[in-house]
C-alpha cells in the first residue's frame, strides 16, 4: 500500500474522513488578497450588479467586510423583493429591468440563510413559492419522459433545491426525481457535456436532502446519487489535480468535503487536488467574484451544507481594501491582439492594441468602438456572456464558444479572461 496509502487508511479508520478533502491552513496573506477582489464588487448596488454568491461567500469564510457587508445584504433584500413581489403586490418594477432568474433567488435565499435568517412571514412564504414554481416550470420542459431541457441549466436546479432546503422546505419528490434521473443518466448535463460544476451542485443539494432526511421514500436513490456524483467527480481529475478545471475545482472540493467516502483513492485524489488548488492560489489564477465565492469557504472548511445550521458567531478577520499605488514612472505596456469570427460571412478578423492586463471584454469593447465589430451579452450567475456576434445570434441550443488559436477552449469567460501579447482568440458559434 506504501507510506500514503496506510496514512489515508488510518486517517479513514479513525473518522477523519472529512479532513481528507479539506484543505489545510492558507497563508493568511492569500486568502485576503482573495476577499479584497471581492470588496470593489460591493459597491456597485443595484440589481445589475448584485451577486447574493459574493456575500454567502463571505459569510462562510473567514473574513467579512464590516459595515459594508450589512449594506450589501441590505441592498439584495431591497432589490430583490421589489423586484420579485413588487408586481404581485401592484408595486411600481419600472426600476427593475428583468426580474431575478430561478438561480439568483436561489443564491439570494442563501445570502439569507448564511445570516442565520429563515424565510417566513407573507413576503417570505412568496418568495419560496416562486422558487419552487420556478422548478416545476423546470420541471415540465424536462418532460415526464426526460427527453426536455430546462429552460435554465440543470447547475439552477440543483442550487434552487439546495436553496430550499437549507431553509427547510421540502421539494416534491417528482421534482428531486429530475435532477436524480439526469445525475444517474448523465442527461445533457451542460450543453451537451459533462459538467463538474453541475454534478457537484447536484450533489451538495442531495448531501441536504439526506442530511434532514428529506425525501424519504427516494432516500436510497438520493444516497447512490451522492455517490454517483462523488465518482464522477473523481473521473475527471486532470493529471495537474484538478477537478474538471481549475474553476470547477472549488466547488467539487465543496461536494468531496461535505459527503466524504473513506477510501486511499479519495485521499489521494484529493491530497493532489490541494497541492493543484494551493499552487494556483498562489499564480492568481482566481480573479472571477463566483469563483472566489465558492473558493472562500473551502479554505475555511466549510461548504454550502453548512447552510443548514450556519454558525453567525464565529470570529472573522476584517478585510482591508488593497492600496495599490501606482509608480509615476511605470509606462502602460501595450499588447497585440488578434480577433477572429469565422461563423459570420464574410469572417471577421483583426488585431488591435490594448493595455496589458486588459480583459477580453475590454477588447471586445476596443474592436467595437472602432468599427466593424459588434457584440451582445447578457449576465449569468458568472458574469456576462455572448449571446450575439456580428449580428448572429446564438439560437436554442447554440453559444458562442471562446477559444485560443488554433483550438483551445478558454475557461474563463470574456469579464475574466486577460489575453497576452501576440494571442489570436477565437468566437466559434457551436450547436450542441
Amino acid at each position: 500500500m506504501g507510506c500514503l496509502g496506510a496514512l489515508l487508511f488510518l486517517l479513514g479508520a479513525l473518522g477523519a474522513r472529512a479532513e481528507i478533502c479539506g484543505v489545510p491552513k492558507v497563508d493568511s496573506q492569500l486568502v485576503e488578497k482573495l476577499g479584497q477582489r471581492l470588496l470593489p464588487w460591493m459597491d456597485w448596488l443595484s440589481l445589475e450588479h448584485l451577486n447574493p454568491s459574493i456575500y454567502v461567500g463571505l459569510r462562510l469564510s473567514s473574513l467579512q467586510a464590516g459595515t459594508k457587508e450589512d449594506l450589501y445584504l441590505h441592498s439584495l433584500k431591497l432589490n430583490y423583493q421589489q423586484c420579485l413581489l413588487g408586481s404581485a403586490s401592484g408595486d411600481d418594477t419600472s426600476e427593475c429591468q428583468a426580474k431575478p432568474s430561478m438561480g439568483q433567488l436561489a443564491l439570494y435565499l442563501l445570502a439569507l440563510r448564511a445570516n442565520c435568517e429563515f424565510v417566513g412571514g407573507r413576503k417570505g412564504d412568496r418568495l419560496v413559492s416562486q422558487l419552487k414554481w420556478f422548478l416545476e416550470e423546470e420541471k415540465r420542459a424536462i418532460g415526464h419522459d426526460h427527453k426536455g431541457h430546462p429552460h435554465t441549466s440543470y447547475y439552477q436546479y440543483g442550487l434552487s433545491i439546495l436553496a430550499l432546503c437549507v431553509h427547510q422546505k421540502r421539494v416534491p419528490d417528482n421534482v428531486v426525481g429530475k435532477l436524480l434521473y439526469a445525475v444517474e443518466h448523465d442527461q445533457h448535463l451542460h450543453r451537451g457535456h459533462f459538467s463538474v460544476d453541475t454534478v457537484a451542485m447536484a450533489g451538495l443539494a442531495f448531501t441536504c436532502l439526506e442530511r434532514l432526511n428529506f425525501n424519504p421514500d427516494q432516500r436510497q436513490r438520493i444516497s447512490t446519487a451522492i455517490g454517483t456524483a462523488r465518482e464522477k467527480i473523481l473521473g475527471a481529475q486532470t493529471s495537474e489535480g484538478h477537478f474538471g478545471n481549475v474553476y470547477s475545482t472549488p466547488l467539487a472540493l465543496q461536494l468531496l468535503m461535505a459527503s466524504p467516502k473513506s477510501g486511499v483513492q479519495l485521499g489521494a485524489a484529493c491530497l493532489k487536488a490541494r497541492a493543484a488548488l494551493l499552487a494556483s492560489l498562489q499564480d492568481g489564477a482566481f480573479q472571477n467574484v463566483v469563483t472566489i465565492s465558492q473558493l472562500l469557504p473551502v479554505l475555511n472548511h466549510k461548504t454550502y451544507v453548512d447552510l443548514i445550521f450556519p454558525d453567525c458567531q464565529a470570529p472573522r478577520a476584517t478585510l482591508v481594501p488593497a492600496s495599490e499605488v501606482p509608480s509615476l514612472s511605470e509606462v502602460p505596456e501595450i499588447i497585440t491582439v488578434s480577433l477572429r469570427v469565422p461563423s459570420v460571412l464574410p469572417p471577421y478578423e483583426r488585431s488591435l492594441f490594448a493595455l496589458a492586463g486588459s480583459s477580453l471584454e475590454d477588447v471586445l469593447k476596443l474592436a467595437r468602438e472602432t468599427g466593424g465589430f459588434t457584440y451582445e451579452t447578457q449576465a449569468s450567475l458568472s458574469g456576462p456572456y455572448l449571446t450575439s456576434v456580428m449580428g448572429k445570434v446564438a439560437g436554442d441550443r447554440e453559444f458562442w464558444q471562446l477559444l485560443r488559436a488554433p483550438d483551445t477552449p478558454l475557461l474563463q469567460g470574456i469579464a475574466d479572461y486577460r489575453p497576452k501579447d501576440g494571442e489570436t482568440l477565437e468566437m466559434r458559434l457551436v450547436s450542441w
